[in-house]
């Protein structure tokens, strides 16, 4: 006997379309991503996918709200359990230098930045990196100069995911000082 497939859920079909949207939206962005290819890869049709995001634009945003989702667990989790004599936000940044191994969420994020010409896309980046910063702010404690560096050693490893610079971190000594790494 043939067992009966089991039907996902409308809420299991939703996370399946934004985990796929990620990986696609990271490559080829909010203009270049076809939907269709991001329908195929679940196994639904467009018009579902349509009905749960109404818009491309709307399947991209909540794909680039995933992105903030995961900094911010990533994030919390740090602080939850630092290293032994590790700051909170030494931690938070060792944290998120781990998620290079992700390179579709740092792709994602940005492509987002990159779609903020459009003003529905600049609200939501606005709103959620707004949100990160406070929420940085408070988990740490850090002073405004703190937050610059920790921001801006963000967006070089979010530039370091982007280049695929970590296979290269070893074999290139400018790219073990930029990137902070070893004694070079």
């Amino acid at each position: 006997m043939t067992p009966t497939p089991t039907r996902s859920t409308a809420s299991e079909r939703r996370e399946a379309l934004v985990d796929a949207a990620v990986g696609h939206f990271a490559m080829t962005g909010l203009h270049g991503t076809a939907v269709s290819a991001i329908t195929d890869e679940v196994g639904i049709t467009q018009p579902y996918a349509f009905s749960l995001f109404g818009t491309k634009k709307g399947l991209f945003l909540a794909a680039v709200e995933r992105g903030f989702d995961r900094v911010e667990e990533t994030f919390r989790a740090a602080v939850a359990a630092p290293a032994e004599d590790e700051t909170a936000i030494k931690a938070m940044g060792r944290a998120y230098g781990g998620l290079l191994d992700d390179r579709a969420l740092l792709l994602v994020q940005l492509q987002a930045y990159a779609a903020s010409g459009d003003e529905a896309v600049r609200d939501v980046v606005r709103r959620r990196f707004a949100q990160l910063y406070e929420l940085v702010r408070e988990l740490s404690g850090a002073d405004a100069e703190e937050l610059q560096s920790f921001f801006a050693t963000g967006m070089l490893l979010n530039v370091a995911a982007a280049l695929d610079l970590p296979q290269l971190l070893f074999d290139e000594d400018w790219l073990v000082e930029c990137l902070g790494r070893g004694d070079a």
